[in-house]
This record gives C-alpha cells, structure tokens and sequence, in this order.
C-alpha cells in the first residue's frame, strides 16, 4: 500500500498530499467508489454538499475497518445556504449524512462575491472551528481580493483554497500568493477533466519516457509541486493506478516538456462571475 505523504497547514494540522475526490459520482455508486478507494490506501476523502453524495461516503466510513483517525475528511458548503445562520444549519446536515462527530475540513464552495456572504458564513466557519466542530477551515475558488477581504473583516487566514489547477492552468500567481500567506493548495481538476489534457504530445512523451500513464505523470507533477491533490474516478483499476505515483520522479527534463503545456486558460467557471446558487 503507497506510503503517501503528508501536507502541514497553517493551523499546524496535517493533511494527505494525495486524495479522493467524489465529484458527479452519483450517491448509488459513491459507497462502492470510496469502500474501494480507502482499500488501495487513500486516505483522504473530498466531498461537497452540492455533490450530493455524502451519504455515500458516510456509508463506506461506516463500514469501513479503516479507523475514523486515519481518514481525512473535507466537504463544502453548498452555495444556497452561505450565510451565518444557514451555514450552521447546513454543516449540521452534512455531519448527519456523513455520520460524523468532527470533521477534519470545511470549505465555503464557492466566493460568489455578487451576493457578498462569504465573511459571514466565514465567520460562521470560525465559529465552528472554535467549538472544535471542525479542526480545519478553507474556501475554494477564492481570488486574492476574497482573500484580502477575508482578512481585513476576520483577520483568520484559511489553511486551503482549493481551485482549478492542472498543468494547462497552473494558478502561478495565485499559488505564489497561497505561498506567501501561509495557505495551502489544493487541485481540483487535476488531470483535465477529460477534456484533452493526457492526449497532449507532451505529457504523452513524459509518460513514455518514464514508463508510467498520463494521467499518473500529471499527477506526479502536482505532487512535486507541493500541492495537495484529488483525482476521481468510479473505475477500481484508475482509483488504485492515480495512487501509484509515489515510485518515480519527475526530472527537470520532463517539467520543462510539461510547463510547455500551460495556456493560461480555465476548463472551469470563473470564481468572480460564477453566481450559481
């Protein structure tokens, strides 16, 4: 079973480098997704409310002989009940479905600045970190205006922002900023979202070289750029395959053919015009 490192937080706590993500797994199949993925030595589990399937992870927790201290969990608040008092109430739901006393990271989803509730349900946040409710607090999709907003109204940084980050849209900017302020980062799409990313001649010729998959070099790539990282997949080959990337190393040769891929652009929405709720 891969030994998979780990990342410290601001707040001191760890978490693991590499995950598993349950993204459009749908609830019938998340059980079974996640049951299988704690098997091959995952052990950190991403969900969101919006996902629709933390009863399923809750389930194969349950079930699982894995104990509820080695497993890393994180969910994120849906973006209809941003708000403090709707924060609260939400959070109280997902611990139910994910039958859960504590639990380990919560995200707000997504800014959604033109409703301007992020610092309140923020606060709400630090409320139940306080409580010791939840040991880790973070966002996703936040830009350096939500995070300076953040700090000016709360003055409590977040330990992640997780966002959009694969080699065609490495973030360096805001890696750069997550860096300075003491933030971790977490990948979210990390392998393309099967939109071109591992046919790219590039990453064909790094996987080639290196005798591995794309989708495994793309992953080593994020690992050694210090990123916290959480590929999805329903298929229980892939789930045990994106976790093998702990016996090779990416040399200088093949991360000056992958920087190659970059084109600046998102797959994904926009964090300061998405307003989905």
């Amino acid at each position: 079973m891969p030994d998979v490192p780990t990342l410290t937080m601001n707040d001191g706590r760890t978490i693991p480098q590499l995950g598993f993500g349950v993204f459009q797994i749908p609830q019938d199949e998340t059980e079974t997704a996640v049951t299988t993925a704690l098997e091959a030595g995952y052990r950190l589990i991403d969900t969101a409310q919006g996902y629709q399937n933390e009863e399923g992870v809750g389930a194969a927790l349950a079930a699982s002989d894995v104990a509820r201290e080695d497993v890393f969990i994180t969910t994120k608040l849906t973006n209809s009940e941003q708000g403090y008092d709707a924060t609260l109430k939400a959070f109280d739901a997902s611990m139910e479905k994910l039958r859960l006393d504590v639990l380990d990271l919560f995200l707000i989803h997504w800014p959604l600045p033109m409703f301007d509730l992020y610092t309140d349900t923020w606060k709400a946040f630090v409320r139940l970190q306080e409580e010791g409710r939840i040991t880790s607090i973070g966002v996703s999709n936040f830009e350096v205006e939500h995070f300076e907003k953040l700090a000016a109204e709360t003055g409590v940084v977040p330990a992640v922002n997780q966002i959009e980050l694969h080699p065609q849209f490495p973030q360096h900017e805001l890696r750069a900023y997550h860096a300075e302020h003491g933030i971790l980062t977490e990948s979210w799409g990390p392998i393309g979202q099967g939109k071109g990313l591992l046919e790219n001649p590039h990453i064909q010729a790094v996987a080639t070289k290196t005798g591995k998959t794309p989708a495994q070099v793309v992953l080593r790539w994020h690992l050694q750029l210090g990123l916290v990282v959480i590929p999805k997949s329903v298929t229980p080959s892939r789930i045990v395959e994106n976790i093998e990337v702990f016996d090779f190393t990416l040399d200088d040769e093949d991360l000056a053919a992958i920087a190659q891929v970059d084109e600046g652009t998102r797959l994904g929405p926009d964090p300061r015009t998405f307003d989905r709720r």
